[in-house]
């Protein structure tokens, strides 16, 4: 198939493209590089050994994605292109939901006009919010505490309204959990602007030397050790996700899955499991908790494996691992090949 994929120099993005190749569809990479960068367009080539189409654009041009997809001829969507940071989201509501919602009304009206119905859009599990039970499955209420995840409710609930209305469609909502990791040749991995939001690239920036410490925000959370716990899904077995739902849509259908491996590792984990990567003891002081901040999230992937035949496959030692190999490789990131 020929896929278009919005945001696929992204971190999760790139990863699918590698994979998509990999199965044997044509890419076409559709991104304005507002949070990417072109390297790792590059570097997916190189790993697999193959070509793929690129497009600098924004998704809320809906005259070029419209030419894109009658041009490259598109079967589908991979829909990943989306403002994704919360504490940003909650400064700036109008931006995210200009970028992530009104940008995806606009694909929907190209595909429309194009003939194309098939979409597998990147949601999030923040669309469960504070959870009410875990493991979380597909059928916990929505909602959300920030404008981030808000936007994510929003197109997935516009989805499922057009999927009404059109229900030729295929639909694939898929809720990630934590995504982590990079690719085992360490040439593709995330690359955060600024001070990183997630924590395992900031723990890695501890351990490569371009922070001090770490902050880990509240310890007296009702877990085994007090830290925060989450479902950390390796970004290629995420990847693989992706394929899974678009070889599952082969009828019109819309459904949700939770991408995730169904263990809650806590902060702490995470560090002592990246210590054993580096070889480094890592400094941190426990911090204050930050407000909106849950105890513990983590999925029941059943679903995933019932309607995907997907499961994730790598543990948080292979987590760490590949995370420290890239950061190791590009202690700056893309940049250092910006050259």
């Amino acid at each position: 198939m020929n896929i278009l994929v919005t945001g696929g120099a992204g971190y999760i993005g790139s990863h699918t493209c590698v994979e998509l190749l990999k199965a044997g569809h044509e890419v076409i990479v559709f991104d304005n590089f507002c949070n990417s960068s072109p390297e790792s367009v590059k570097r997916v080539q190189q790993i697999s050994g193959k070509q793929l189409s690129l497009v600098k654009g924004d998704i809320r041009n809906r005259d070029q994605l419209e030419s894109v997809l009658r041009e490259f001829k598109c079967d589908a969507v991979i829909h990943f292109a989306g403002l994704k940071a919360v504490g940003e989201s909650v400064e700036k509501p109008l931006m995210y939901y200009d970028n992530n919602v009104v940008g995806t009304v606009r694909l929907l009206e190209a595909m429309e006009a194009t003939g194309v119905k098939t979409i597998v859009f990147s949601s999030s599990a923040t669309v469960y919010g504070d959870p009410q039970y875990l493991p979380l499955d597909e059928a916990h209420p929505l909602s959300a505490s920030n404008p981030y995840g808000r936007s994510k409710i929003v197109i997935e609930d516009m989805l499922r309204d057009y999927h009404r209305a059109h229900p030729d469609w295929k639909i694939a909502l898929l809720r990630y959990f934590n995504p982590v990791g990079a690719h085992e040749s360490g040439l593709i991995g995330e690359d955060p602007n600024g001070i990183p939001n997630n924590l395992m690239p900031f723990v890695a920036q501890v351990a490569i030397g371009r922070r001090e410490k770490l902050n880990i925000w509240g310890g007296d959370y009702a877990t085994p050790d007090g830290t925060g716990v989450r479902d950390f899904i390796h970004v290629v077995d995420l990847a693989h996700g992706h394929v899974a739902a678009l070889q599952a849509l082969t009828t019109p259908q819309c459904f949700a899955v939770n991408l995730g491996t169904g263990i809650g590792y806590s902060v702490l984990d995470v560090v002592k499991a990246y210590e054993k990567a580096c070889g480094k003891t890592l400094p941190y002081t426990i911090a204050d908790r930050r407000p909106g901040d849950i105890a513990s999230c983590y999925a029941d992937p059943a679903q995933a494996s019932e309607k995907l035949g997907w499961e994730a496959r790598l543990g948080l030692d292979a987590m760490c691992a590949d995370s420290w190999r890239w950061q190791q490789k590009n202690p700056n990131g893309f940049k250092d090949s910006a050259a």
